[in-house]
């Protein structure tokens, strides 16, 4: 039986003061959250819909999946659940139906079908795929969640330049193999703001 791929987009309910907050300290929080709405539904209509994956769009707060009008009303919801990044991350891995699961943020302005193809195509052949970013994160997360899901996030220094370092850590811990995609750069900061418009 094949077991049907699963796209997440993690995404914040989009309300001023809440989203791309260290954004908000370089432009102010207007730009940022309209940065963060027009990254995010650009981002869905270029990867929500493909026929390879089932998208699932996970939304915090939970509360959020019930509010029309913020997402597409044809993508299925789920809320994020509490707790850190690592634990909502790891509690969607857990719960989400049986098939590989790749977990991406809503707000990555460089990624496309490409990127994510890709990344389903490295767990035919790893256990855990991932996608550095420029700062010492991480773009992409995915696990093939066969035998069962393992914990790969415990201990990790989010929002930090060893994020990245310290998941892989953990999965080379459980004896998983890994395999890395290209290196996108986040928006984060002003600067990263201007360095994406010039390009």
């Amino acid at each position: 039986m094949a077991l049907d791929p699963q796209l997440v987009i993690m995404a914040k309910q989009p309300l001023i003061g809440r989203v791309k907050t260290r954004l908000a300290r370089d432009i102010g929080h207007a730009e940022a959250l309209r940065f963060f709405r027009s990254a995010s539904e650009s981002l869905i209509r270029r990867v929500g819909r493909d026929p390879r994956w089932q998208t699932v769009i996970a939304v915090s707060p939970d509360r959020a999946v019930h509010e029309r009008g913020i997402w597409p009303d044809d993508l299925p919801r789920v809320g994020q659940g509490e707790g850190d990044l690592g634990h909502r991350m790891g509690s969607l891995f857990r719960d989400l139906p049986p098939g590989p699961v790749i977990i991406i943020g809503a707000d990555i302005p460089a990624i496309g079908k490409k990127q994510v193809a890709a990344a389903f195509d490295a767990l035919g052949r790893s256990d855990t795929v991932i996608g550095p970013a420029e700062d010492g994160g991480y773009w992409l997360i995915g696990m093939k969640r066969r035998p069962r899901v393992r914990e790969i996030f415990e201990g990790v220094r989010w929002s930090s330049e060893h994020a990245m370092e310290d998941t892989l850590k953990n999965i080379r811990r459980q004896k998983m193999s890994v395999a890395t995609l290209e290196r996108l750069r986040d928006v984060d900061t002003g600067a990263d703001l201007a360095r994406w418009r010039a390009a």
